[in-house]
C-alpha cells in the first residue's frame, strides 16, 4: 500500500522516544522518471573516482620516484577518497535500482559514523601534507629526520585516532536524541544537519558540540595549513631560480586547491545549522563532499605533476602488456 509523502511528514501522535525505526531518504530527485539518468551518472562518477584513486595508489606503489613522504600521504588520501564515496554512493544507487527510499535507523547512524571518520582522517592528512611541504622547503637540512618513515606512520595513526574519537562522539550524541516523526530526509545520505532537523528533542547541545569539536577538528588543522603555507610562500619567493620557484609552487598549488575545495564545501555544509529549512543547495554541497572532492583529487594531483603522469602511464602500459 502506498503512503503519501504528506503522511510521512506528519509526526506520530503520542510518540515518545525514538519511535522512528527507519528514515525515508528522498534522494537527489523526487521524479521517478529521472532516476535511471541519475543512476547512470553517479555509477559512472563512482567508477571514475575509484579507478582514478586506485591508479594514483598504484603509481605511488610502483614508481620509486614517488616513494617520498608527500606521496605516502597522497596514497593514503586516495584510499580515504575511495572510502568516502563508497560510504554514500553505492547505497544510494541500490535505492535507485530497487526503487526503495527507506534506510534503517542503525544503518543511518552507521553511515554517519563512517562518513565523519573518513572525512576527519582526510582533514588531518591534508594538514600532514602541508607540514611535509613546510619541512621540505623551509627546513631542508633536517627534513629526512623530521619526516622519517616512523614520523609518517605516527602522523597517519594519530589522524585515525582523532577522527575516530570525533566520529564516535557525534554518533553517540545523535543516538541520544529522540526521533518520533517525521522521518523524511531531504538528502541522499544521512548526516548531522538533516538529522538535527528531524529530532523532536532539543538539539542545542548537539549543535554546540558540533561547533566546538569542529573548531578543534577542522579549525586547528586549517590554521596549521595556512601557517605552513605562509612560511612556504615566503621561502619560495626567496628562491632566485625561476624554475625552482615554479616547481615549488606547482607541488604546493595542487595541495592548496584540494584544501580550498575540501574546507569550502565543509564550512558551507556545517555552518548553516541555524537555517530554518535545509534546501536543495545542501544536496549540491553533499555531492561536492562525497563525489566531486574524491573525483577531483587524482586529477588535480596528476595534471601538473610529470612524475605522477609518468608513473600512471607506466601502470597503464603494464596493464595493457599483461592483457
Amino acid at each position: 500500500m502506498d503512503i503519501s509523502l504528506q503522511e510521512l511528514m506528519q509526526p506520530k501522535p503520542g510518540a515518545n522516544g525514538t519511535a522512528v525505526t527507519e528514515f525515508i531518504l528522498l534522494g537527489l530527485v523526487e521524479t521517478p522518471g529521472l532516476w535511471p539518468a541519475v543512476f547512470v551518472l553517479f555509477l559512472l562518477a563512482y567508477l571514475v573516482t575509484v579507478g582514478g584513486n586506485l591508479s594514483i595508489l598504484a603509481a605511488v606503489l610502483v614508481e620509486p620516484k614517488l616513494h617520498t613522504p608527500m606521496y605516502f600521504f597522497l596514497g593514503n588520501l586516495s584510499v580515504l577518497d575511495i572510502g568516502c564515496i563508497t560510504v554514500t554512493i553505492p547505497s544510494m544507487l541500490g535505492r535507485l535500482l530497487y526503487h526503495k527510499r527507506t534506510v534503517p535507523y542503525a544503518a543511518c547512524l552507521s553511515q554517519l559514523f563512517f562518513f565523519h571518520l573518513l572525512v576527519g582522517v582526510d582533514c588531518f592528512l591534508l594538514t600532514a601534507m602541508a607540514y611535509d611541504r613546510f619541512l621540505a622547503i623551509c627546513r631542508p637540512l633536517t627534513y629526512s629526520t623530521r619526516m622519517s618513515p616512523t614520523v609518517q606512520r605516527i602522523l597517519v595513526a594519530v589522524s585515525w585516532a582523532c577522527a575516530f574519537s570525533n566520529a564516535l562522539t557525534h554518533t553517540v550524541a545523535i543516538s541520544t536524541l529522540n526521533f518520533c516523526g517525521p522521518s523524511v530526509i531531504n538528502h541522499f545520505y544521512c548526516d548531522l544537519p538533516q538529522l538535527f532537523q528531524l529530532s523532536c528533542s532539543s538539539t542545542q547541545l548537539n549543535e554546540l558540540l558540533l561547533f566546538g569539536v569542529g573548531f578543534i577538528m577542522a579549525g586547528t588543522p586549517l590554521a596549521l595549513v595556512v601557517t605552513s603555507y605562509i612560511h612556504v610562500a615566503a621561502a619560495v619567493l626567496r628562491i632566485r631560480s625561476a624554475e625552482g620557484r615554479k616547481k615549488a609552487f606547482s607541488t604546493c598549488g595542487s595541495h592548496l586547491t584540494v584544501v580550498a575545495i575540501f574546507y569550502g564545501s565543509g564550512i558551507f555544509n556545517y555552518m548553516r545549522l541555524g537555517s530554518a529549512k535545509l534546501s536543495d543547495k545542501d544536496k549540491a554541497v553533499g555531492i561536492f563532499n562525497t563525489v566531486a572532492n574524491p573525483m577531483l583529487n587524482p586529477i588535480i594531483y596528476s595534471l601538473r605533476n610529470p612524475d605522477v603522469q609518468g608513473a600512471l602511464w607506466r601502470v597503464i602500459k603494464g596493464r595493457w602488456s599483461l592483457a
